[in-house]
């Protein structure tokens, strides 16, 4: 932990560059935590991850506005620069870089990322838009700070799966770090989504990881994939989760179906509790 005083805060690409380029100039390294605000103790994980790993850290702030869907929480999403900036300089952030929405997709923006096959199915299915939209943004957070590493956690697995394949695909000389996902004390994975959850459907939500735990108890003593997935549907709706988008045992590289464990695999999820939508996974 650190009190140095307040992070500096940077809000175009000119001045993020010539703070990254003035660390270059001292041979510093740099790591990049993009972020979305709203942050938690899964976030800060990733701030601590990256200063283990280089001597300067950068986090981004930017609710992006391409990867949600007119019906989705964009508007309502949590922002709170002051706190999240406070909480980055505790956990060792040497530079926010929080942009607007002018700065990031100026008036005649016109090119979008897609990266395809990994981002196909599951959150690809139920939501579409979204993978181009954290390709895109990615990228640009990527091109903009050119740091030696950027971190994300697992929780988002298919999205870090997306981010590495664009990075490798493009030719971008960033390495990219997926970290363990961070969780509350019942085991529920940190997410800034949990904050809109009743008090009723936060004691709910702590079962979504251990229906995904006795799925894989399951599958490991015998019991079929197609089986072991249907069942963790079947316990999260009896658990009180209004609406299960999908329990998927994937292949862990390319997230394509399994009917065994003969290579690494993932069991992911995605459910519905009220208004909010959950996600988690875990290695099988």
């Amino acid at each position: 932990m650190k009190d140095s005083g307040p992070l500096p805060v940077v809000r175009d690409t000119a001045r993020l560059r010539g703070a990254v380029s003035a660390w270059r100039s001292e041979t510093r390294t740099i790591g990049l935590v993009p972020t979305m605000g709203a942050l938690h103790e899964g976030h800060l994980s990733l701030v601590r991850a990256a200063k283990t790993q280089c001597e300067r850290v950068v986090a981004s702030l930017f609710v992006n506005p391409k990867q949600f869907a007119p019906h989705e929480d964009f508007e309502r999403y949590p922002r709170d620069e002051v706190g999240d900036a406070a909480l980055l300089a505790a956990a060792g952030c040497d530079l926010l870089f929080a942009p607007d929405r002018a700065a990031m997709y100026p008036n005649g923006f016109s090119t979008n990322v897609i990266v395809t096959q990994v981002s196909t199915p599951l959150e690809g299915e139920f939501r579409p838009h979204f993978f181009g939209g954290v390709a895109t943004v990615v990228t640009k957070l990527l091109l903009q700070c050119m740091p030696d590493a950027a971190l994300f956690g697992e929780k988002d697995y298919q999205q870090l799966l997306v981010i590495k394949r664009l990075a490798r695909d493009l030719d971008i000389p960033v390495r990219i770090v997926g970290c363990p996902t961070v969780r509350e004390h019942d085991g529920l994975a940190m997410s800034s989504r949990n904050a809109y959850l009743s008090a009723h459907e936060r004691r709910i939500a702590g079962r979504l990881n251990v229906v995904l735990h006795e799925a894989i108890k399951a599958i490991r003593s015998g019991a079929s994939i197609a089986e072991a997935e249907a069942e963790a549907t079947r316990h999260l709706g009896a658990a009180g989760f209004t609406h299960v988008d999908y329990v998927a045992v994937r292949d862990a590289d390319t997230l394509t179906p399994v009917a065994d464990l003969e290579h690494p695999a993932r069991i992911l999820a995605a459910a519905w509790l009220g208004k909010t939508r959950l996600i988690d996974n875990m290695a099988v």
